[in-house]
């Protein structure tokens, strides 16, 4: 049985009289800006109540620590600028070196974070351990087909008998005398059909029933070893 452990939060120390009004003109001058009691309460944690807060910035604004605004029925108030250190030159001029350092140190970082991400992304994309054993047994078997494929081949054993060959040679031969006699039919009847037609509504013609003719691909073909008088397993047989 599983239990839930609740986890009780820190109980933030409640802080009065100087110490909190001390917290709370270090927050205001700290920050440099605007800012209503029940917004520093929250942002001090409720290190000084709400109530107390708002005392407290009244009281600083009357001693001249802070300044009071009112905007309808909200009441803010900002530090004294007036009491805030002057920034001097030479102050100025390190601030500036310091951020222009920080400046440099970021982006050597952010060249690190890329780099480790690209490794990171590369690392992502390799194949585990057991991904790896899988493919290899994969691979060991298609090997291992192939080399049974090869067998045959290296033993010496005709892959193709002798009745093989003709029968296939016989079917090779039926086949292409057939294509040849429909092929000769077709071109007889064509001549016939387009014989007064101009070569462009020929063309027109053929497109719209969707004939297809021989491409340079099949004059190849035709021309080839292949097609030659007698086919090549004939005249291995011969």
């Amino acid at each position: 049985m599983s239990y839930k452990v609740k986890m009780s939060e820190a109980k933030v120390t409640v802080l009065k009289g100087k110490e909190a009004e001390g917290k709370v003109l270090e927050y205001i001058r700290k920050m440099n800006r605007p800012f209503g009691a029940v917004d520093v309460s929250a942002n001090l944690k409720g290190a000084v109540t709400k109530a107390a807060t708002q005392k407290i910035m009244v009281a600083l604004a009357e001693k001249g620590d802070l300044v009071q605004k009112t905007y309808g029925k909200t009441t803010f108030f900002v530090a004294n600028q007036v009491n805030l250190e002057d920034m001097p030159p030479e102050k100025l001029a390190a601030l500036e070196a310091e951020v222009s350092n920080i400046d440099k140190e970021n982006r050597v970082i952010t060249a690190e974070v890329k780099s480790i991400a690209a490794d990171l992304a590369k690392s992502k994309s390799t194949p585990t351990d057991k991904e790896l054993a899988i493919e290899i047994e994969k691979v060991s078997a298609a090997v291992q087909k192939a080399r049974a494929h090869l067998a045959p081949l290296r033993a010496g054993t005709p892959l193709v008998s002798v009745e093989e060959t003709a029968e296939l040679n016989a079917d090779w031969t039926r086949w292409r005398n057939e294509w040849i006699r429909r092929r000769k039919v077709f071109s007889t009847f064509w001549s016939l059909a387009t014989d007064a037609l101009a070569p462009q509504q020929a063309t027109a013609l053929a497109e719209d029933l969707g004939i297809e003719f021989d491409t340079p691909e099949h004059d190849a073909l035709e021309r080839g070893w292949l097609c030659v008088v007698g086919s090549v397993l004939g005249k291995r047989r011969r």
